[in-house]
C-alpha cells in the first residue's frame, strides 16, 4: 500500500470526515501517486430433498470444516490504509477487494488493487464494452508506482452468499434475477468478449433489497479477435466447467463453455446445489464429462426446458446467450409443475449420492 503520495490532475488528497450519506461521483478520473510501494432417467427427487443432506449444497455442515482438515484460524484483522482521498479496509470474505471511503463526498465504494504492469490489461475490456445496466463500470482509477487501485460502486453482496443463505431461490424470483444474468452475458458476447470463469460469485447486487444484479468483474474475460470465439484457456471454477474444456482437445467455443455455466448457475439457483459434485477432482470431472445430473421434482417444466437446453453435452446443441433471453421460462404467468405421474424419459438426469462434506476450495 502506499504511504507517501502526491495526487496529480487537480485531485486534492485534503481529508474530510467521512461522511454517512452515499452520493455519486462524476466520471472517472486516472490520478498518479508518486511514490509507492446423453441424458438418462433417473428416480424422482423433490426438491425438499434436494438439499437435505446433500454433500453438493453450497455450504458445510456447521462446525465441519471444509476442507476436512482441522479449522482455520481467521485471518487477523488488518486496519484501513489511505490512498489519495480514499480509505481503504480488506474485505475477508472477499479476497482481493477493499471496501473503499471517499472522504470528500462519503461515498462508499469497492476498490480492487492490481499490479502496475497487469492493471491495464485487466481493466482492457471495460473501455470496449458499451454501458450496460447490468454490467459494473469503472468509477475512478488511483495510480501508484507499483499499484493501480481501481474504483467501482459499492454492492451489496454476491449471488453465491445469497444462494446460499436462502437454500434456493423460488422460480418467479429467480427468472427475474436470471434474466439479468443472462442479459449481462449476451451483452459481453454480442461485444466480442468471452467471460470464461464464468459464476454465481461475479454477479452482485447492487441495491439492498437485492433486486438488481451485475456482473462486477471483467479482469479474467478473454476479448475475441476476429470472427470467431475459439479460446483455450482452461482457467475456471471445476464447478461450473464445461465437459469441452475437460477433453484436453485444445480450443473450445467460448461462447458455448460460458452457455454451459449459465446452465450451472441456474441449476443451483434453483435447486441449492450443484449439478456435478465430488470432493475429489477427478471424480468430479468424470461426473461432468458424462454430464449426468437430476432435475428434482418441483421445477416448471420450462425450468426443465432451459436447463436441459445448457447443459448438454455437446456445445452445438446448447443455447446461446442471446437465445436464453426469449425462453419462454421468463414469461411465464403461471408455473407449470411437473407432476410425478409425467414420464420425462431420457431427458432427465441424475448425479449420484455420495456421503461426504463438502469441499469448498472446489466450489469458488
Amino acid at each position: 500500500m502506499e504511504n507517501a503520495f502526491m495526487v496529480v490532475h487537480g485531485c486534492s488528497s485534503t481529508s474530510t470526515s467521512p461522511a454517512a450519506s452515499c452520493t455519486r461521483t462524476g466520471r472517472r478520473a486516472h490520478k498518479r501517486l508518486d511514490s509507492d510501494e446423453p441424458v438418462a432417467k433417473c428416480p424422482r427427487l423433490r426438491l425438499s430433498e434436494a438439499t437435505a443432506g446433500d454433500p453438493a449444497v453450497l455450504s458445510p455442515s456447521p462446525g465441519c470444516p471444509a476442507s476436512g482438515g482441522p479449522p482455520r484460524s481467521p485471518p487477523a484483522p488488518q486496519g484501513p490504509s489511505r490512498i489519495g482521498r480514499f480509505l481503504l479496509l480488506p474485505l475477508a470474505e472477499r479476497a482481493g477487494l477493499h471496501s473503499a471511503l471517499d472522504t470528500d463526498t462519503g461515498e462508499e465504494l469497492l476498490c480492487k488493487v492490481f499490479d502496475m504492469g497487469q492493471y491495464q490489461e485487466k481493466i482492457r475490456a471495460y473501455s470496449m464494452l458499451p454501458r450496460h445496466r447490468n454490467v459494473a463500470q469503472i468509477k475512478d482509477i488511483v495510480l501508484g508506482e507499483r499499484k493501480a487501485y481501481v474504483f467501482q460502486e459499492k454492492d451489496y453482496g454476491d449471488m453465491h452468499t445469497f444462494v446460499k443463505s436462502c437454500k434456493r431461490v423460488p422460480e418467479e424470483q429467480a427468472t427475474k434475477l436470471f434474466f439479468q444474468v443472462a442479459s449481462a452475458v449476451t451483452h459481453c458476447h454480442q461485444a466480442g468478449i468471452v467471460l470464461g470463469d464464468l459464476k454465481l460469485r461475479k454477479f452482485v447486487f447492487s441495491d439492498e433489497k437485492r433486486t438488481h444484479l451485475k456482473l462486477e468483474g471483467l479482469e479474467d474475460c478473454h476479448i475475441l479477435t476476429g470472427e470467431g470465439d475459439s479460446v483455450s484457456d482452461t482457467h475456471g471454477c471445476p464447478a461450473y466447467i464445461s465437459p469441452e474444456i475437460l477433453s484436453g482437445g485444445g480450443s473450445y467455443s467460448g461462447k458455448q463453455a460460458d452457455a454451459w455455466s449459465l446452465g450451472v448457475m441456474l441449476y443451483t439457483m434453483l435447486v441449492g446445489r450443484y449439478p456435478f459434485h465430488d470432493p475429489d477432482p477427478a471424480t468430479l470431472f468424470s461426473k461432468i464429462r458424462r454430464g449426468v445430473f437430476c432435475l428434482p421434482d418441483g421445477l416448471s417444466l420450462r425450468a426443465r426446458c432451459l436447463l436441459r437446453s445448457l447443459l448438454r453435452r455437446e456445445p452445438s446443441e446448447r443455447l446461446t446467450a442471446a437465445e436464453v433471453l426469449i425462453h419462454p421460462w421468463f414469461h411465464s404467468s403461471t408455473r407449470d409443475v411437473d407432476s410425478p405421474e409425467q414420464d420425462v424419459g431420457s431427458a432427465e438426469q441424475m448425479v449420484p449420492q455420495v456421503a461426504v462434506e463438502l469441499d469448498e476450495q472446489l466450489f469458488c
